[in-house]
């Protein structure tokens, strides 16, 4: 048994050494280590992609920022409505339309983060600097789609409206949206035609 360690260390220093910094962060990312992967990444796409399933949005806003192109905007804009600050998510959003006119998911968030900001000044008035955003995210493997949303309070809009966001968080393969997207579809009913 005490060969064990020394194997796990051998194996550790080979992948360093064999493996560019992105191919480490892929392999933690397929394995489901996203924090991992995101210390590994060099590609801030693929950095802020890692940080935003690990659930550290403010991070990975950060990371979408560095770029400029309608994905990365889009992405940053998922990551501002979990932070609560729809206004700039909004900004987000249209800046990802600038660049892919049309866009119907950037559309469908663009609307869903106008009706938190509006519903946040009904409810609330000014809030001064506080922000509203989940308190918990959690994403459950065992749950078809992969993800779970807790937010305390009156602070959110309806489930509904929340897992249609989460079917629209930041995508690697499309293959994910569409497991997510059936899995919405087969949970509340609804089909699409399309």
């Amino acid at each position: 048994m005490s060969g064990q360690p020394l194997i796990a260390t051998l194996t550790l220093v080979a992948t360093a050494f064999w493996f560019t910094a992105d191919q480490q962060g892929q392999r933690a990312f397929r394995e489901g280590q996203y924090r991992e992967a995101a210390e590994h990444f060099a590609d801030p796409m693929w950095k802020g992609t890692a940080l935003f399933r690990a659930g550290e949005f403010k991070e990975a806003q950060a990371m979408f920022a560095r770029l400029d192109d309608a994905e990365a905007h889009y992405n940053r804009g998922n990551c501002l409505v979990f932070l609560g600050k729809y206004e700039d998510a909004m900004a987000s959003y249209d800046r990802a339309l600038a660049r892919r006119p049309g866009w119907r998911e950037a559309e469908e968030n663009r609307a869903i983060a106008k009706a938190r900001a509006e519903r946040t000044k009904q409810e609330g008035g000014d809030l001064g600097d506080q922000q509203l955003g989940a308190d918990e995210i959690k994403f459950d493997k065992k749950k078809p789609g992969g993800q779970e949303t807790q937010v305390s309070g009156d602070q959110t809009t309806d489930s509904k409206s929340m897992q249609a966001l989460w079917l629209r968080r930041v995508r690697t393969k499309p293959a994910d949206f569409l497991k997510a997207k059936f899995a919405y579809q087969l949970e509340t009913g609804e089909e699409e035609a399309e």
